[in-house]
């Protein structure tokens, strides 16, 4: 499979619910949705955690890139702010302070990296294959993209 990708991004103005039906869209074209729901949903928070701290934190639009190649879902946010994040460990009262410790519950894997004049973080996901149900006696289950073997 070749590699697939999209980019685009997200002044302040336009918000995380536009980040995030972009995203939906392009996990649509990747049957995500369908196929692996749980990790699409993983990849719409982190997509809304990654843009809120670009547009909060760097006070920046965020550049969204998605990449798939085969076997990870690179989402990649890009800010303004060459500092990198810090994971803190907020109190139970605190309202924010969570972002990169719920990226780094939900993501396989992550990373942030600077460069002259910005960041970008970026979160693999690898999709879950869930097993389709018996179809009846006979029928082992399958994983997605699989023929049940009679």
């Amino acid at each position: 499979m070749r590699a697939k990708g999209w980019a685009t991004s997200f002044p302040v103005h336009r918000g995380v619910r536009e980040a995030r039906r972009w995203t939906a869209e392009h996990l649509d074209s990747l049957q995500w949705t369908t196929e692996a729901p749980d990790t699409a949903h993983s990849v719409l928070l982190t997509v809304s955690e990654l843009v809120t701290n670009a547009h909060i934190h760097a006070r920046s639009s965020a550049g969204l890139v998605l990449t798939w190649d085969g076997r990870c879902l690179h989402v990649s946010v890009a800010d303004g702010d060459p500092c990198l994040p810090a994971p803190r460990d907020p109190s139970r009262e605190a309202t924010s302070g969570r972002g990169l410790a719920i990226i780094d519950a939900l993501a396989d894997e992550w990373d942030a990296h600077s460069f002259h004049g910005g960041k970008t973080i970026t979160a693999c996901f690898h999709p879950r294959v869930t097993p389709v149900p018996h179809a009846g006696t006979g029928h082992r289950g399958a994983h997605a993209g699989e023929s049940p073997e009679e």
